[in-house]
């Protein structure tokens, strides 16, 4: 686990040097910018599949066609730790701005794929195959995305705002979402009927998608390398950057990403991605007014974050990650349960905002505690690779999970199943130190 770098004239000048940047607050959006186009990509796949689901797979039941995208949902989370660990090494090697460039580029190309795959009436089982294709792109695309922008973010920030800053990593992941949805509300509302929105109108997005990746792609070429890696690669005794070799030599670092992740991953992705099925197939709002609770309870948590980062900077990290899990706790199956039962979609709003402010002590922090974790040479990659395998086994498989639970007639199980997931990471929050006070620059391990 990482300490403050042994010199402190080398990481007092260090960080001067980060705290004069004149071009940070440009890196920074630059870098944002490009997290919310990558994360618009990956979830107008979820926003929209209540619609494109029944053009790739047989007609049967609305829950299994909604069990099959979601299982290749799923299997895209599994293409995040190699990502991850593409990524993280490119990251460590050759540059957090190389890294974070070439991510972006291989989204755009599986959201176009997505947007011109035919139909399965048209070239039959073809149209998943290519489907699945594409979502294995992007799965690694996001997954090498979350370590390097969560690692540029923190590096270019300066050290009494780093929550503050890193929290606008969640600020654009949701705000992807939040386009996501926006566009489906428009489409909904205004442009489209239900029919052609199910024969052709899910298309749309994933051209949208793959425009806007061009803009994010001019953005971060022109984006400012990191000073600690600019740093760290003119080291005349560099150690050797980016090997899981390397990587293992933080076995304690390694274990609390994946413990802190955990319970977070689970909750975000429940509150968040699933919750538009959940409002729909167990709640049954309808699809319009799933996608208003949505849209407004997501736009909410957006603001929240830039709060929570902001509070982490003065009180520390651990005292929010320790709310979470406390309340995480407690609160996730009475919260479920009085959801699942409600019939009015603003009760269901404000169930859903109580879980997502919880969630916030968790996302808000989550990806600066990570880099605070791990010394320059090694940062995105064990920020990246442990935390993508973490989330391809819990996150990306709690919809299915979820799913197959209701299909089962055991839907409650689920709420249990997350609560101990937050139980378990609430364990990790006890024991790990506070890394408020780590230097991002000069650190070793």
């Amino acid at each position: 686990m990482s300490v403050p770098g042994s010199s402190a004239k080398v990481s007092t000048e260090a960080i001067k040097t980060s705290t004069d940047q004149p071009n940070r607050l440009k890196a920074i959006i630059s870098g944002s910018m490009g997290n919310l186009v990558e994360w618009y990509d990956w979830y107008a796949y979820s926003a929209f599949s209540i619609y494109f689901a029944p053009v790739f797979f047989p007609k049967s039941s609305a829950t299994a066609q909604l069990l099959n995208t979601a299982g290749i949902f799923a299997v895209g989370f599994l293409m995040r730790p190699i990502g991850g660990w593409l990524f993280g090494r490119l990251a460590d090697r050759v540059g957090r701005k190389f890294a974070m460039t070439l991510s972006v580029l291989l989204m755009s190309f599986g959201s176009l794929l997505i947007a011109v795959t035919p139909s399965y009436q048209s070239i039959g089982v073809l149209a998943a195959v290519l489907l699945l294709f594409a979502r294995l792109l992007q799965g690694l695309s996001v997954g090498g995305e979350y370590g390097t922008s969560a690692t540029y973010l923190s590096e270019m920030a300066t050290a009494n705002r780093r929550g503050f800053y890193s929290s606008f990593q969640y600020v654009t992941l949701i705000g992807g979402q939040l386009i996501a949805l926006g566009i489906q509300l428009l489409m909904q509302q205004l442009f489209l009927t239900e029919d052609q929105m199910h024969a052709w109108g899910w298309r749309i997005p994933f051209v949208i998608g793959a425009g806007l990746s061009l803009t994010a792609l001019y953005l971060r070429s022109h984006m400012q390398e990191s000073v600690a890696f600019t740093q760290e690669k003119d080291n005349p005794v560099k150690k050797k950057s980016g090997t899981i070799k390397q990587l293992l030599q933080h076995p304690r670092a390694v274990a609390t990403v994946v413990g802190l992740t955990l319970g977070g991953t689970i909750a975000f992705y429940t509150y968040s991605t699933y919750m538009q099925k959940f409002l729909v197939n167990t709640v049954h709002l309808s699809k319009s007014q799933s996608t208003q609770v949505t849209f407004v309870s997501l736009l909410i948590y957006a603001a929240l974050q830039p709060l929570f980062g902001l509070l982490s900077d003065r009180i520390g990290r651990k005292p929010l990650l320790i709310g979470f899990g406390v309340l995480g706790t407690l609160a996730t199956v009475p919260l479920l349960t009085a959801l699942s039962q409600t019939t009015n979609q603003w009760q269901a709003f404000g169930l859903i905002m109580l879980a997502l402010l919880i969630v916030s002590g968790y996302t808000s922090i989550n990806a600066v505690v990570k880099a605070e974790l791990f010394p320059t040479e090694i940062r995105a990659l064990g920020v990246g690779f442990p935390y993508s395998i973490t989330v391809a086994l819990f996150g990306g498989t709690a919809e299915y999970v979820a799913l197959r639970f209701k299909n089962a007639g055991h839907e409650t199980y689920f709420y249990w199943y997350v609560t101990a997931c937050i139980f378990i990471s609430l364990l990790v929050y006890l024991t790990m130190r506070d890394t408020k006070h780590t230097s991002l620059i000069g650190a070793t391990s």
